[in-house]
């Protein structure tokens, strides 16, 4: 049940109806109406701006427009205790009690999906996230990205939308390159005692390399390694299994599992990269053009070229974009606009890219460049996952980096485990800046939120425990004529803030709004618990060792919505701590 959903449509068909009866002039659009959260410092349970709307059309101020909306709605509703009108004229509804028990039998009666917009227009998303260069195992910055990839899917799947997480594999170009003969010298050096060139800077250092080329021995007896270039094809498709075996072990560990995989090298071998050119020039978005020094680059010094364009600056950007370099070979974006153009031949609703920090710069041209190929100006969305810096002790922190020059997702997880690490990777909004604090996330208090989220679950568990009931178990009532409490209301007043929770995070694509949630849930209920030291009546168990069922109930709902939220982060639930 989302009451804000609920008495949204009881509020359009009111004020049509006051139309109807020349009450009220309403316009012709009356999406901008909303019922939303009360500030916190109102008594109220919802909110709406519905006199704001009106206003206008009726050419009374919207204080005035309020009282008479006010006075219909009371008016049509049994369950109403009070309405206030506050400036500049909010409507504000306060339920009675026994609104509260409907509210309670309609989530009970299908708790899984409490939240859930099942009845909504379902979409088809295509979510691209980590595609990390396949060089070597993840590092902490390709962490967050993935967890808010991971999470968003599991928040849209939870709408019921339809989602494909895909990891696009960088395995052509100089990178490759270098990394295939990082692991080709690491094999000399095994084989025959040659010195690792570790001059060479552009080569990859990591002792993983090493585990790498011991595997392509191990399993390819045969291999004849004297020449690289001849070698190069086998081992560079070997070299990058390997590589991708690492990965997909860190993002197991950490809880993500991709459902594809897609090769850049499969999009060359198959002449996307020159379809899409076409496709382009076509269309005339393509033109042979000089650009101008790049930012940074000493303009003196520079040397213009005639390079194959795209006209990025029709869709926004801040300058066209290389297609195509002077020596006729495709640049990284080309390759990675004929990849765009094959998620847009699947034929999804929205596509969604999940881009680190240091990609922030690139959003532009993809946007562009989508919008050329597919006609729409909103089909992708970027979101940047920024930066994460490691604290300990009120200092930065460096783990041992024997992987490489950096430090992995594996050293993460073997220090703090992969459900701290999923919570505290999204409990602030990606496009900022986390500071990830290994004391805090180790600590037993209210400051860490994971723990305090997870003692609710516990603290519940343990009541149900004690009466010999399980948490997991249905509950079936007939009679809820219960009368709560004040302080039990303002329990299920953020319980019924839950499908709102999840509707922003859904719309704005904002996961972290979850655990943010939770953890306010969290902290009322352990407020409550502490409530019972000195109330008997706030205590769940009574002397006989017995629960009523309002008390199990109440239980019941908070543990449900803990349950569906630490579902969607990704994170476990224990029963006991």
């Amino acid at each position: 049940m989302n009451i804000f959903d609920l008495y949204l449509k009881k509020i359009l068909k009111i004020i049509t109806s006051a139309q109807k009866n020349k009450i009220l002039n309403i316009p012709d659009s009356l999406e901008s109406i909303n019922v939303d959260v009360p500030p916190s410092n109102f008594n109220y349970d919802i909110s709406t701006n519905v006199a704001l709307i009106l206003s206008k059309p009726n050419n009374k101020s919207p204080l005035d427009i309020a009282k008479i909306i006010s006075e219909l709605i009371k008016k049509e509703d049994e369950y109403i205790d009070l309405i206030d009108v506050v400036k500049p004229g909010f409507i504000n509804i306060k339920f009675k009690n026994n609104f509260w028990n409907i509210f309670i039998k309609n989530i009970l009666s299908n708790p899984n999906n409490f939240g859930s917009k099942e009845k909504e227009n379902k979409k088809n998303y295509l979510i691209e996230f980590v595609s990390a260069n396949p060089t070597g195992p993840l590092h902490v910055g390709h962490c967050r990205g993935a967890i808010l990839g991971d999470v968003l899917s599991n928040l849209l799947l939870f709408n019921k939308n339809k989602v494909i997480k895909e990891y696009y594999v960088n395995d052509y170009g100089n990178q490759i390159l270098h990394f295939v003969q990082s692991v080709y010298f690491r094999i000399k050096e095994i084989i025959n005692k040659e010195p690792f060139p570790t001059d060479n800077t552009n080569l990859y250092p990591g002792d993983y390399i090493i585990e790498i080329a011991s595997n392509i021995i191990k399993n390819n007896k045969d291999l004849d390694y004297d020449d690289f270039k001849i070698i190069y094809p086998n081992l560079a498709k070997l070299s990058v299994a390997e590589s991708l075996k690492l990965i997909k072990l860190n993002l197991k560990n950490l809880g993500v599992i991709h459902d594809n995989f897609i090769n850049e090298s499969d999009l060359v071998i198959n002449k996307e990269v020159e379809k899409v050119v076409q496709n382009l020039q076509n269309k005339d978005f393509i033109y042979k053009g000089e650009i101008e020094a790049p930012e940074g680059e000493d303009k003196s010094k520079w040397v213009k070229r005639e390079q194959l364009l795209f006209k990025s600056t029709m869709f926004g950007d801040d300058k066209d974009r290389a297609l195509q370099k002077v020596d006729k070979t495709w640049t990284y974006f080309a390759s990675d606009t004929a990849y765009h153009n094959f998620k847009l031949n699947r034929k999804f609703d929205v596509l969604i890219n999940i881009l680190g920090a240091d990609h922030a710069g690139y959003i532009k041209r993809i946007t562009s460049v989508v919008e050329a190929l597919s006609g729409k100006k909103d089909k992708i969305i970027c979101k940047v996952s920024q930066l994460v810096k490691l604290i300990k002790n009120g200092k930065p922190f460096k783990m041992s980096k024997r992987k490489g020059d950096y430090i992995t997702v594996e050293d993460l997880i073997n220090e703090v485990g992969k459900d701290a690490t999923r919570f505290i990777m999204l409990n602030r909004s990606s496009d900022a800046e986390l500071d990830f604090d290994f004391n805090k996330v180790k600590e037993k208090s209210k400051d860490n939120h994971l723990y305090y989220i997870q003692y609710c679950y516990a603290r519940i568990s343990s009541v149900f425990r004690n009466v010999n009931k399980s948490i997991s178990d249905e509950i079936n009532i007939n009679n809820f004529n219960f009368n709560y409490s004040k302080d039990e209301i303002k329990i299920l007043k953020k319980i019924s803030e839950w499908p709102k929770c999840v509707e922003v995070s859904s719309y704005k694509l904002e996961p972290h709004r979850i655990p943010v949630y939770l953890y306010d849930l969290s902290s009322l209920f352990h407020s409550y618990w502490n409530l019972g030291k000195e109330d008997e009546t706030k205590r769940f168990i009574n002397n006989n060792n017995e629960i009523s069922d309002d008390k199990l109930v109440f239980l019941k709902l908070i543990s449900n919505v803990i349950k569906l939220g630490m579902q969607i982060i990704g994170v476990k639930i224990p029963e006991k701590m």
